[in-house]
Parts: structure tokens; sequence; C-alpha cells
């Protein structure tokens, strides 16, 4: 499959399956999720959907096993959306980018606070 083909694919699915959780997904148990990103396999038969959620711990963790679980429940809605052959296989991960940044911008504050601490001395 050709590379621009299969980016297209990707973000067609991203945009389906971002709608799907926001409109479809009635689970009280799903908080506040982004997809960030898509991963396909070179023959299109498994998906690696990438999520940010915001959250404590807890509510991340009964989000990622709610969307697991309505993963088959989204690939057949994803089916009736996008006209492909095979509708690939979904499989979620969680994305923890955002709590890196945060808390790489937590440390340079600190940082910069000690810097500025030991500058008035």
């Amino acid at each position: 499959m050709g590379g621009t083909r299969a980016q297209k694919m990707a973000e067609a699915i991203k945009e389906e399956v971002s709608d799907i959780i926001a409109t479809k997904l009635k689970d009280p148990r799903v908080g506040f999720t982004t997809v960030t990103a898509v991963e396909t396999s070179k023959d299109l038969h498994y998906v690696t959907v990438h999520v940010s959620i915001l959250g404590d711990e807890n509510q991340q963790k009964q989000t990622m096993e709610t969307l697991r679980n309505a993963a088959g429940f989204m690939r057949t809605e994803l089916g009736s959306r996008i006209r492909i052959r095979h509708v690939p296989e979904l499989r979620f991960a969680q994305d923890r980018a955002l709590e890196h940044h945060a808390r790489i911008d937590e440390l340079l504050r600190e940082i910069k606070e000690r810097d500025n601490c030991g500058d008035e001395e």
C-alpha cells in the first residue's frame, strides 16, 4: 500500500474515531478524550489509536478500559462511515505526551525560581 494512501486512511480513521468517541459513546466512564494520532499496520488490518485523557490515574484507567471494550462497536461504526474492504481492528494506546510536557514545564519553572532566588542573595 502506498504511503500517501495509508496516510489518508489513517487521517480519515482518526477523524471518524474522534467523532465516534465524542458523539456515539454514551458511557459516563469515558472522560475527556482526544485522539492524538493513528498508526496503521502495513496491511491496514490493525490500527493503533493514540488517545490523550484528562483526569486522575483512576479516571484514565477507566477510560482506557471502556475504549478497549467499545472497540468492536467503534469498528462497526467505522465500517459504516468509511468505504473500505476490510475494517481494521482498533487498538488503543494512551498518549502521555501532555503529562510529559507538563512535567518538563514544572521542572523548568522550579529551576527558574531557584535561579531567581540565587540572584537575589
